[in-house]
Formats: C-alpha cells, sequence, structure tokens
C-alpha cells in the first residue's frame, strides 16, 4: 500500500516531464512566429508544470478529511465564480470560458470540476442509504450537480459539462443510488444537453459536422484531418523527437487539445500504446489507492478523481484520432495550460494523501496486533 502513492506520484511526474518535451517541440514554431521567441511558450507551460508539481507535493500531506467539512462552501464559492464568469468575462472563440482577474486568468470550470466530486463524496457519505431515496438524499446531490453542470453548459462548454455529468452520474451509482433513478436523471440530463448543445452555433457545429463526417467518411474538419495526417506519418516508431510536420503551422493548437497527434507523429503507434498504457495504470493504482481509502469519503473522491483522470485522457485521444467530436479537453499533463495543470496536480494530490492515509493507518492497526 505504501508504494501505490509513491508510484503515482512518480508516474504523474514523469508524464509532466514528457509533456514539457512534448510542448517545447509542439509550440516552437507558433511561438516563433507569434512573439518572436520559439521558447516562449515553453517557458510559460515550464513555469505551470513547475508551479504543479509544488501544489502536488503540499497538497499530498494535507490531510483529505479538511475538504469534507468545507465541500458546501467551496461549492458556494464556484458557483459565484461560474456566475461571475458568465457575467463579466470576455467571449472567446465563442464562450465564456475564462475569468480574468487582471494578475492571472483562468476557467472556473476545471475548479468545479474537483469542489463538486468533493462535495458529493461528501453528501454520499452523510447521508448512506438514504441515497436511494430520492426526497431523502439523491434530490440534493442531483441539485448540484444540475446547478454546477448547468452553469457550464450554458458558457458554452458542452464538452467539460458531459463530461463532469457523467462522473457524478457514476459516482451515484457507485455510492448505492437506484438504477431507476439515475435512469430518469439521465433521461431529463440528456434531453437538456441535447438542447443546449442544438441551440449554441459553437456546439451544434461540431455535433452536424461529425454526424457529417460519420456519413460521408471524411474527416471532422481540417483540424481533425491534420492531427490524423500526423499520427498516420508516425507510423510504428514516428519520426523522432522534434521532427514534426505538423507542428509546423500545418495543425492549429497543436501544442493544446492536439498534442496527441505530436505525440504520434514524433513517437509512433508504439509511443502512443506506452502512453496510453501509462494513463491506464495510474488509473488502477487510483481505483485501488480508492478502494482501500478508510473511510467512505475517501472512496468515492479517489474513485472520482481517478475516473476524470483517465475519461479525459481516452477522449482527448479519440478526438485527435476523428473518433469523436472536438471536445476542448486537454491531454492530462502533457497539453499546454494552466489551469487543466494545476488542478489535476491537486486533484493528484489529494489521491495520494487518501493512499498515504490508508498506508498509515494500515501501518498503525498492525502495530496494534504485534503488540497484543
Amino acid at each position: 500500500m505504501k508504494k501505490l502513492p509513491v508510484l503515482l506520484f512518480l508516474g504523474s511526474f514523469f508524464l509532466i516531464l514528457f509533456g514539457l518535451y512534448l510542448v517545447m517541440s509542439a509550440s516552437s514554431t507558433y511561438s516563433g512566429y507569434k512573439f518572436a521567441d520559439q521558447f516562449h511558450m515553453f517557458n510559460s507551460h515550464l513555469f505551470k508544470a513547475f508551479g504543479g508539481i509544488v501544489f502536488m507535493i503540499i497538497i499530498a500531506f494535507v490531510p483529505y478529511e479538511y475538504y469534507k467539512r468545507y465541500s458546501k462552501i467551496i461549492l458556494f464559492g464556484v458557483v459565484g465564480l461560474l456566475v461571475l464568469t458568465l457575467l463579466v468575462s470576455t467571449k472567446i472563440k465563442g464562450a465564456h470560458r475564462w475569468l480574468d482577474l487582471g494578475f492571472i486568468s483562468f476557467q472556473p470550470a476545471d475548479i468545479a470540476k474537483i469542489a463538486l466530486f468533493i462535495h458529493l463524496a461528501a453528501l454520499l457519505e452523510e447521508k448512506g442509504e438514504n441515497i436511494k431515496i430520492f426526497k431523502e438524499g439523491l434530490r440534493y446531490a442531483l441539485l448540484w450537480i444540475f446547478v454546477i453542470t448547468g452553469l457550464i453548459f450554458i458558457q458554452p462548454n458542452v464538452s467539460s459539462g458531459l463530461i463532469l455529468l457523467f462522473i457524478s452520474f457514476l459516482i451515484l451509482f457507485v455510492g448505492g443510488a437506484k438504477i431507476k433513478h439515475l435512469f430518469a436523471s439521465v433521461f431529463v440530463a440528456g434531453t437538456a444537453v441535447a438542447m443546449i448543445a442544438m441551440i449554441f452555433h459553437h456546439s451544434r457545429e461540431r455535433i452536424l459536422t461529425f454526424i457529417a463526417s460519420l456519413q460521408d467518411g471524411g474527416a471532422i474538419n481540417d483540424q481533425v484531418r491534420q492531427a490524423i495526417v500526423g499520427l498516420a506519418t508516425g507510423h510504428w516508431i514516428g519520426v523522432g523527437f522534434g521532427h514534426s510536420n505538423q507542428r509546423n503551422l500545418f495543425l492549429p493548437e497543436a501544442y493544446g487539445d492536439f498534442i496527441f497527434a505530436i505525440l504520434g507523429e514524433e513517437t509512433g503507434f508504439i509511443g502512443v500504446i506506452i502512453m496510453l498504457l501509462v494513463y491506464l495504470s495510474l488509473f488502477f493504482i487510483g481505483i485501488v489507492i480508492a478502494k482501500n481509502a478508510k473511510d467512505l469519503f475517501g472512496q468515492y473522491l479517489g474513485f472520482a478523481i481517478s475516473f476524470s483522470f483517465i475519461a479525459s485522457a481516452f477522449i482527448n485521444a479519440s478526438v485527435a484520432s476523428g473518433l469523436l467530436p472536438t471536445t476542448g479537453l486537454p491531454l492530462p499533463f502533457l497539453s499546454y495550460g494552466g489551469t487543466s495543470m494545476t488542478i489535476l496536480c491537486i486533484s493528484i494530490g489529494i489521491l495520494i494523501n487518501i493512499g498515504l492515509t490508508s498506508a498509515k493507518q494500515k501501518l498503525e492497526e498492525e502495530s496494534v496486533v504485534t503488540a497484543a
């Protein structure tokens, strides 16, 4: 048990380091064109990655039980941030997602994800068997889920809202909610999401383009087309580190949401498989840590963080491969970005603390048995 948190940290640290290389390679041409400095974006990402590692280490030694006490206060604060984002933020690419405070800008939707997971875990532990009764337990959880995801959907940020909605319902299922209640809730949520997605031009265009690509067998858009070209160019072992052609302004945002294509082009099919196996390994380590948590709160929270991590990774890979509509979800630890990196590091830090706490408790129990 003591080895699992260490392995989780080392695996995450490896991904961050490898992500630094990928961002340097993927952003060099654009950075040179935009800022007259090939390393401008890399230097920015390096600072964010270092900050993320620091946060991960600090959070790893903060008892995770503290978050349970203040989960509702944290969630109210997140609701305020999401509302503020809708009211005062500048629209970027058709959406109000970034909140600029002058000295820092961030996406509250990323913060909302971990805040909702914390509160749902606390709520499930508090309600216990009452979660099976709609009026006694489930309705309180659904209220928070619909409020948070609803505010994210109308930004619009359909992809982040969908993944948060999916994992939230998964947590409720694991927590013992009745299947009939969940199916009814999924039907209501699914209908609302479909309406929202078709109302906003940004999301509607992506969905209709994806459906059209399935009908005619073509690529979803130019960005996905270039990503597939990059993946195909990599063949088995890739074109070599730093030799990507797609980074030379052929693939828009190669350093961000589509960095998976650069990974495939430079390391090939073998490199992609190894990276996906690393993600899967960290997921299974997270699930084992969650399973061995000393309380239900730790179990539910660990489960949510682990599933969120693996879902983001495989959805991003599927988008770059043309298997899903373009979403805007980053590749965990590898994509360029500050908010997602910081929140992900904090989440992993919480998961590490759950593992350390469980290992410490097990050691104490063994000591008592030995002494007796």
